[in-house]
């Protein structure tokens, strides 16, 4: 078995996010930049699933600028077998590659490479679109699983337990198949230094969207971002009286 699985360079989780001064996008400039959280996980559940021997060869795919190969050698260090960049100077941020061109072009990469799983985060962390993955399946025609929290292969299906609102559900989908992790699927692990110095050695090739016949032109402008209001400082009342009244006649939420 063959698994793709796309991973994102984004701004680390632990770093604050600062907007532009003109409002334009988030400041990039000397930021700390790490595969995308959610990215980190399927790469570490396919990695799980070689090491269980269901899969035979996992193959990590990025999109971005030459910056990216840290990504992907990130991956190829966790236990991916190699890498795929497709390079673009395009910003991959918010208001950059949208979801329906990243879904274009990894469907030119499955239809070359013909995966019989694909593994990805629900989201990146940067613009929260959660769509990529509805998108690929669309464009392939393949089943999804989305926001998986367990995942089994068995007799070529998955089967995979998912989080709703009203608790967890639990689907079987026919191989190939697209599926998206949570949170709960698994806790990656950190990359010793051999598999850092081997991941150096690992092939890495590069494509262009050109090569793939994809257009990243975007669709869609962003007009403006803007910093979430500050939260106001809370006051104390002397009673239930006048905490009813202030919730009533200031906050009108009763």
């Amino acid at each position: 078995m063959k698994i793709l699985v796309p991973v994102k360079r984004a701004i680390d989780y632990n770093v604050k996010v600062r907007v532009k001064s003109d409002e334009s996008g988030v400041e990039l400039s000397n930021v700390k930049m790490s595969i995308n959280p959610f990215d980190e996980i399927a790469v570490e559940e396919a990695v799980k699933l070689k090491e269980t021997g269901s899969a035979t060869e996992i193959i990590v795919v990025s999109i971005g600028p030459d910056k990216a190969q840290e990504t992907l050698r990130t991956a190829m260090a966790i236990g991916t077998d190699r890498g795929i960049l497709v390079k673009t100077e395009a910003p991959t941020d918010l208001g950059g590659v949208e979801p329906l061109a990243v879904a274009k072009t990894l469907k030119a990469l499955i239809d070359k490479e013909e995966p019989d799983l694909v593994i990805m985060g629900k989201q990146s962390i940067d613009d929260d679109s959660n769509q990529t993955g509805q998108m690929l399946a669309a464009l392939l025609n393949w089943p999804q699983a989305t926001f998986a929290s367990k995942l089994e292969l068995s007799k070529g299906k998955a089967l995979v337990t998912r989080e709703v609102d009203g608790g967890l559900e639990t689907l079987s989908v026919q191989l190939p198949a697209i599926i998206t992790t949570d949170l709960r699927l698994n806790e990656p692990r950190y990359a010793s230094l051999p598999n850092i110095m081997k991941a150096k050695k690992k092939p890495l090739e590069e494509l262009t969207p050109q090569d793939l016949g994809v257009d990243f032109t975007p669709r869609l402008k962003i007009v403006k971002i803007k910093e979430p209001a500050k939260r106001q400082a809370g006051i104390k009342v002397e009673s239930v009286d006048a905490l009813i009244d202030k919730l009533k006649n200031e906050a009108k939420v009763i």
